[in-house]
C-alpha cells in the first residue's frame, strides 16, 4: 500500500501533547531531550505543562509541534524495526509541518531543525509590528471567489489568500484593515461564516517578506539531504527531492500560499491510498475527509495509536 505521511502547523499545539509518548517510549524521551538542548530552553516543560500562552507563542509553538511529531516518528521507527522509507511513499507538512517532514525524512538534523524553527517563528513574529496584520478564514468560500475577495478588499494595502485548505475552506492574510475589509465584503456576497483568527501575525502574504530574508539566509548556511522519499512542497504542490530546491521553497513558502488542497490531491495522482497525521491533532485528518474520503488518515499521537498502526504493517 503506498502511504503518506502528514505533519500538522500551527493551531494543532495543545498543553500536554507528546506527554504520553514522553512517558513510555525512551526513544520519544531522547527527541524532547535533544530539542531542549539545541535550543538551550526547557522547552519540553512548556509543551507538558504551559502555560498556554508561552506555548502559543510562535518561536515556541512551531519547534514544539516539530518536536511531537518527530518523538511520534522516532517511537514508530524504533517500535516498528522500518524506517520512513518502508512505511511511505511520500511525506508532505502544512507550513511549519513542512520542516517536520523534511526532519523526519532525513534531510534536515532534529537539533538543527529546532533551530531553524525558533528562528522561523521568531521572524515571522517580528516581521509586522503588533496589531497591524491579521488572517481570517473565509468558509464557503472557494478559491477563485476567495482570491477576488481579497483583491477587492487590498485597496492601497496587502491583502491575499494565504491558505489553500480544503474546499470552502481559504485563509486570507494581510492588513488587519483589509482582512476586516474582506470579511464585510464576504458577507455582503452571501458568504456570512467566515470568521477573524486568533494569530499573533499575518503569516504567508508579502508582509513577511523580512522573515524570508532572514531564512533564506540560514537555510543557505544549511546543510540539507535528499529526502529518503519525496516531499510534496506546499508551495509549488508538486514532489520534490533536490536539496536546492528545497531550500529555494522553504525561503518562498513564508510569503507564499500553502497549497494544501492541491498537495493532497498530488497524493491521488501519486496512488497513495492512506495517510498517516504524525503529530499533535486531527486538523489534517478533517482537511482531507473534505479533499477526498478515498484516502483514509490514521492519526498518530498516541501510544495505543502507534501500537495500533504497527499491528496493520
Amino acid at each position: 500500500m503506498k502511504r503518506a505521511f502528514l505533519f500538522p502547523g500551527q493551531g494543532s499545539q495543545a498543553v500536554g501533547m507528546g506527554r504520553a509518548l514522553f512517558e513510555a517510549f525512551a526513544a520519544a524521551r531522547q527527541v524532547f531531550e535533544e530539542v531542549d538542548e539545541a535550543l538551550s530552553q526547557k522547552l519540553s516543560s512548556v509543551i507538558f505543562d504551559g502555560p498556554e500562552e508561552s506555548l502559543r507563542l510562535t518561536e515556541n509553538t512551531q519547534p514544539a509541534l516539530m518536536a511531537v511529531s518527530m518523538a511520534v516518528m522516532r517511537v514508530l521507527e524504533a517500535e516498528g524495526g522500518k524506517p520512513l522509507s518502508a512505511l511511505a511513499s511520500c511525506v508532505a507538512g502544512h507550513s511549519l509541518g513542512e520542516y517536520s517532514a523534511l526532519c523526519a525524512a532525513g534531510s534536515l538534523r532534529l537539533a538543527e531543525t529546532a533551530r531553524l524553527l525558533r528562528l522561523r517563528g521568531k521572524s515571522m513574529q517580528q516581521a509586522v509590528p503588533a496589531g497591524e496584520g491579521a488572517m481570517a478564514a473565509l468558509l464557503g468560500v472557494d478559491m477563485e471567489a476567495a482570491t477576488q475577495i481579497a483583491r477587492d478588499a487590498a485597496e492601497n494595502e496587502i491583502c491575499a489568500a494565504a491558505n489553500d485548505n480544503a474546499p470552502g475552506q481559504v485563509v486570507i492574510s494581510g492588513h488587519k484593515t483589509a482582512v476586516e475589509r474582506a470579511l464585510k465584503i464576504a458577507a455582503e456576497r452571501g458568504f456570512k461564516r467566515s470568521v477573524m483568527l486568533q494569530v499573533s501575525a499575518p503569516f504567508h502574504c508579502s508582509l513577511m517578506e523580512p522573515a524570508t530574508r532572514i531564512m533564506a539566509e540560514a537555510l543557505e548556511k544549511t546543510k540539507l539531504q535528499p529526502p529518503v522519499v519525496p516531499l510534496i512542497a506546499n508551495v509549488t504542490a508538486e514532489a520534490v527531492t533536490d536539496p536546492a530546491t528545497i531550500r529555494r521553497q522553504l525561503a518562498g513558502q513564508i510569503t507564499g500560499m500553502v497549497r494544501w488542497r492541491e498537495s493532497m490531491l498530488k497524493l491521488k495522482i501519486l496512488g497513495v491510498e492512506a495517510a498517516a497525521e504524525a503529530g499533535s491533532g486531527t486538523v489534517l485528518a478533517g482537511l482531507m475527509k473534505r479533499i477526498d474520503r478515498e484516502i483514509p488518515v490514521t492519526g498518530l499521537h498516541a501510544p495505543q495509536e502507534i501500537e495500533a498502526f504497527l499491528k496493520t504493517l
